[in-house]
């Protein structure tokens, strides 16, 4: 194996092994040996991206096209970029299309198809999404997390009668795939299997505990000062039904709250209401770190996702069962 070969493997195998930054060295000395090389800017993209620095990730991938423009790859990385967290549907959407061109095997058009379906969703075209769904190929599918992944898109539009064997297949086949899991969970919900859709639910919880934590993980001090400030920043007609000296963080619900049918991917729980009228009611609040920042994607969308999350819970607890307190409209914005 040449040198620039062996700096390109090591980084990839540093990257299964959680080293971001060991991964970014192997991959800049192979740019000191080729530095047109579309590879290593692949590679430096996949880097950016897990460290939560999307648009430094986005302009990696956009030059290793720019070097390679029947690089498949590095299309797919850039689209699931701009589709979570950017949110570039668009862009996600122009890259999709031009890896559609470019796909040969069945395997690759699936991987397209997925992301299109995500960025269609997205830009809120489920109708399109779903008439997307017609053109996955015919399963069984070899790839396991492809079982899973159409098994989910076919969920997200309804079709649950398809999405189910599927996500149960997905399970069996990788035990290990806290998503399966969680979207067993949903769909044995679906069919009032309350019981099974529980033990789903809590062996998501239990995977999702063992995977890591993303390597720009905020401390616990640092997620609770920041969850203390999103709270601070809500208008005071939401504010005000809530302890804000009760504000607790933890990584996921527990074990207890999910049985009793808490989301076990959810982002918050408001706990403790007080009894009594509605107008007298405050709630702890239990803020999620692993789930928020899951959805969130990089540091600097951790506090808008959990002003958002505490906007829509108080408003479901307080608001919504009394129309009379009713907030404005416009302070929730």
């Amino acid at each position: 194996m040449d040198q620039f070969s062996a700096h390109l493997d090591r980084g990839w195998d540093l990257v299964q092994r959680g080293d971001p930054r060991g991964a970014e060295l192997s991959a800049r000395r192979a740019l000191e040996i080729d530095s047109q090389s579309p590879e290593a800017y692949n590679l430096l993209g996949y880097v950016a991206a897990l460290k939560g620095e999307f648009d430094e990730a986005t302009e990696h991938y956009r030059q290793a096209i720019a070097l390679d423009d029947t690089y498949l790859e590095a299309m797919l990385n850039a689209a699931e970029v701009y589709v979570h967290p950017l949110g570039d549907f668009e862009e996600a959407l122009s890259l999709c299309d031009q890896a559609l061109d470019l796909a040969e095997t069945d395997d690759e058009v699936v991987d397209a198809l997925l992301l299109k379906f995500d960025a269609l969703l997205g830009k809120g075209e489920a109708e399109q999404a779903g008439e997307l769904c017609r053109k996955f190929p015919e399963g069984p599918f070899e790839n396991p997390n492809h079982t899973f992944l159409v098994g989910r898109a076919l969920y997200e539009i309804g079709d649950l009668e398809r999405a189910f064997p599927l996500i149960d297949d997905a399970v069996k086949r990788s035990v290990k795939n806290a998503e399966a899991w969680y979207y067993l969970g949903l769909l044995r919900d679906e069919r009032g299997d309350s019981h099974g859709a529980t033990s789903a639910f809590l062996a998501s919880r239990d995977l999702d505990l063992e995977l890591g934590t993303p390597p720009w993980s905020l401390s616990r001090e640092t997620f609770e000062m920041t969850a203390r400030g999103a709270l601070a920043s809500l208008p005071e007609e939401l504010r005000r039904f809530v302890r804000e000296d009760e504000v607790y963080a933890a990584d996921v619900p527990g074990v207890e709250v999910v049985v009793d049918g808490v989301d076990p991917r959810a982002l918050l729980l408001l706990d403790g209401v007080n009894p009594g009228a509605v107008s007298t009611m405050t709630a702890r609040v239990f803020v999620y770190q692993r789930n928020v920042e899951r959805l969130a994607g990089s540091v600097e969308h951790v506090a808008a996702e959990i002003r958002a999350a505490l906007e829509r819970e108080i408003s479901a607890t307080f608001l919504e069962a009394d129309g009379p307190l009713a907030v404005p409209e416009k302070t929730l914005n």
